[in-house]
């Protein structure tokens, strides 16, 4: 036993660290071909996974169209199906590396509360995207404007956590879920008629009465303009250059635009015709001698 023992000891340090290193690199070549074939099936499993997913968002999709879901519907709940299935894409392909499933959640669960406050803005544009789907405050292709920040344009898209609009000058603006959801909304759309009122100024020297005649003239005229609803040219004030004419009147939503420009046109060159003066902004200044 003390002869086993003496034998050991003669090892030295330096023996035994080359005796493990040529271990590990007997066992490397094992190790590195094993490290490849799990990344090599991770690969092939997130690409399985990839068109799954697209497979189940495209079936959803179709069997909410059949039921005629709303496009904001089935945008949001397309979105809440792609963020759920690569989560659970990426925990899978995360258990096959050997990471445990379960103490992520475990540990996650105990995050909660650093968690819940870091991603506390995403909750709340995810609660606001659930409150304008069950509310409907706006849908998709209705025009809205939003009071607090100014932005309007026509609603696109309807996502998880945010809406996209499309202005009227081509730009795309993406505004939180959270932030609409708390906004005062001023839906263009909601209704089939909208009101236009055109400001219109002519001179002091102008006769109103003929003004508003030649006015009145053009809105029954034009097919754009609706004869059920109510239609006026009144003074709305008497600015510094001229006295400031309010041609109101009503369109459909989808022709009001046109129907707006058209007329603001007509009413320049009808006023020409008429020899009413439009009036350039001016001062009159008076001298006064010593």
């Amino acid at each position: 036993m003390g002869e086993k023992i003496t034998g050991l000891e003669q090892i030295t340090p330096e023996e035994i660290d080359v005796g493990l290193l040529h271990a590990y690199l007997q066992q490397l070549p094992d190790k590195a071909l094993r490290f490849g074939v799990r990344v090599l099936l991770a690969l092939v499993v997130f690409l399985i996974g990839v068109q799954v997913i697209k497979l189940v968002r495209r079936i959803v999709r179709r069997s909410l169209k059949r039921g005629n879901a709303d496009i904001g519907v089935t945008q949001f709940l397309d979105s809440f199906i792609k963020v759920v299935m690569y989560t659970l894409l990426l925990f899978m392909i995360a258990s096959g590396f050997g990471l445990d499933a379960t103490s992520v959640v475990a540990l996650l669960g105990s995050a909660g509360v650093a968690i819940g406050l870091a991603i506390q803005g995403s909750l709340s544009n995810f609660a606001g995207g659930v409150l304008i789907l069950l509310l409907k405050p706006f849908r998709v292709d209705d025009y809205i404007k939003v009071d607090n920040d100014g932005h309007e344009g026509t609603v696109k898209e309807i996502q998880l956590f945010y809406t996209k609009l499309s202005t009227p000058n081509n730009h795309v603006v993406i505004i939180p879920n959270g932030t609409l959801s708390n906004s005062s909304i001023l839906n263009m759309s909601s209704l089939t008629e909208r009101r236009m009122d055109i400001l219109v100024s002519i001179s002091y020297d102008a006769d109103i009465r003929q003004a508003r005649e030649v006015i009145m003239r053009l809105l029954e005229e034009d097919a754009a303009v609706l004869s059920s609803m109510d239609r006026k040219v009144f003074v709305d004030a008497l600015a510094d250059s001229g006295v400031t004419l309010n041609v109101r009147c009503w369109a459909d939503k989808d022709d009001f635009w046109e129907c707006k420009w058209r007329l603001t046109e007509k009413i320049k060159y009808a006023l020409d015709e008429a020899g009413i003066a439009i009036p350039y902004p001016q001062m009159d200044v008076h001298i006064l001698e010593k």
